[in-house]
């Protein structure tokens, strides 16, 4: 008997759940029909896509089309980074630029060697380092009777990414990676008319001797032609020269080369600014200052720390993410290498990358079907796939202490960061989609989360090749966002 009621029982349920069960596979396959008409009619003729959407509330795959199909990822890239980065214990630790000494303060000289220690803070601008610097004046330190060393130890000396491109060498967002960093590794110029015939006026950020301005500018002069500013990048030199004509306020930007050395050369500059005389100076000329400092490591006995400046994690992340830095992203694939190994000296990228490749094989992936070559997504031996991003975005979901800043960080669809013009206000997708963006000549991509009408949280990704046409990639990748946004899927 007890038999026969639970066979009637199961019967009922069945029942009750046919319709249900009926109403989520034509949901399902409604809104598959409506992304398959997307990809027909609005992909950009030439180019080619593959696309994961994943229903992270009622655990089951939305749509898939070529979700396995390599690709390069740009800066999505920078999402496998993040999850892997805040995936490692003690993440949470803020970026580090610290001032220690193996001497001792005597009054108003310290005696003894002023050790810089970079800690990889690509956040870390002048006002920091005023900061910096600050400190030391606060203990009353009015001269440096020793040595001014900069301590790079902390990564190995290769200052670019696996793949970065040589011809990208001036370009800021392309910077020379160091331990430390100041004003992200760039020259900012602001060129503003001044009497006509005359050179333009340029402002410089961060002024210093660190490097050479040539200004052969001239202001309302038709037949100079446009402004035309350059650095000697060939040579690995810092000669900015500006020519041409200034009709209105224009601003440029270039990396320097040698990260370290800009710090520690503007961090010599700056304390004699602020009153600090430093022995190892023999003028305030370009050579007396590089002169007065080199490079060491920091020794393990007989130091004292003077000075710490902390930037947190969640302002690299934001940074990172919703103005997608690249500088920042490399600072957190060195965090993920750091916190990997238990704190090794001299990490080097293929730390941080085989973090990565650890943490897919954790998801249930293989890494050895994908390429990973750098951080933040520049290097075109990046490969990645739709199936694999999602992979990763159901991992971070899945963990709180991930989520979190993660969610955070992302840029919000009309509202912020590279999101910011796109499903804007009066659309469907307004504020509903939080997603990092990816664009380089040929590629266009975009991984994140959104919401769909009825709050059920979705995790996709749209990776997009072989188009030339930016506009035309983000219209198409929009529109499958609003597709799936507006759609009210089923538990």
């Amino acid at each position: 008997m007890k038999r026969m009621n639970m066979v009637r029982i199961l019967l009922v349920w069945a029942v009750l759940l046919e319709p249900l069960s009926f109403v989520c596979a034509q949901a399902d396959s409604l809104l598959r029909a409506h992304i398959d008409t997307i990809v027909k009619h609005d992909l950009p003729p030439g180019s080619n896509t593959g696309i994961c959407i994943f229903d992270l509330t009622a655990g089951r795959m939305l749509y898939e089309y070529q979700a396995d199909k390599l690709s390069k990822p740009a800066s999505t890239m920078k999402m496998m980074t993040a999850i892997t980065a805040l995936s490692q214990p003690g993440v949470m630790e803020p970026f580090r630029t610290e001032l220690w000494t193996t001497g001792c303060v005597v009054g108003d000289t310290l005696k003894g060697d002023l050790y810089v220690v970079g800690g990889f803070d690509p956040e870390f601008d002048e006002d920091d380092l005023e900061e910096l610097i600050g400190g030391l004046t606060k203990q009353g330190i009015r001269v440096v009777d020793g040595a001014i060393v900069g301590d790079v130890s902390m990564k190995d000396s290769l200052y670019w990414g696996s793949g970065w491109l040589w011809d990208d060498a001036p370009a800021a967002y392309q910077p020379y990676l160091s331990p430390l960093m100041l004003n992200k590794g760039a020259l900012e110029l602001s060129i503003r008319p001044s009497e006509q015939g005359m050179a333009a006026v340029v402002k410089c950020t961060p002024a210093s001797t660190y490097y050479i301005l040539e200004n052969y500018t001239r202001s309302y002069s038709s037949t100079d032609g446009p402004l035309r500013a350059t650095r000697n990048w060939m040579e690995n030199g810092n000669r900015i020269t500006l020519e041409g004509n200034v009709r209105g306020t224009e601003n440029r930007s270039f990396s320097l080369f040698d990260s370290g050395r800009m710090f520690m050369h503007v961090f010599v500059e700056r304390l004699m600014k602020a009153g600090i005389h430093c022995t190892a100076v023999a003028d305030s000329t370009r050579a007396g200052i590089e002169a007065a400092y080199c490079f060491a490591e920091l020794p393990l006995e007989g130091r004292t720390k003077l000075v710490v400046h902390e930037t947190s994690l969640q302002d690299v992340l934001d940074e990172m993410l919703k103005e997608s830095d690249n500088l920042n992203a490399e600072a957190m694939l060195w965090r993920a290498g750091v916190l990997a190994t238990g704190g090794k000296k001299r990490i080097a990228a293929k730390d941080g990358l085989d973090a990565m490749r650890a943490l897919i094989k954790r998801i249930g992936l293989n890494p050895k079907h994908y390429s990973l070559a750098d951080g933040c997504g520049l290097s075109h031996y990046d490969y990645l796939s739709p199936e694999l991003l999602v992979a990763m975005l159901r991992y971070a979901y899945s963990r709180s202490d991930i989520f979190s800043p993660l969610y955070k960080a992302l840029p919000v669809s009309g509202v912020d960061g590279t999101l910011k013009h796109r499903m804007g206000y009066g659309t469907p997708g307004f504020r509903q989609v939080h997603a990092k963006t990816g664009s380089y000549t040929g590629i266009n991509a975009l991984a994140g989360y959104l919401k769909t009408a009825n709050e059920h949280w979705v995790a996709f990704a749209i990776l997009t090749q072989n188009v030339l046409s930016a506009r035309q990639a983000r219209a198409f990748q929009d529109a499958v966002c609003l597709e799936v946004v507006k759609t009210s899927v089923q538990e």
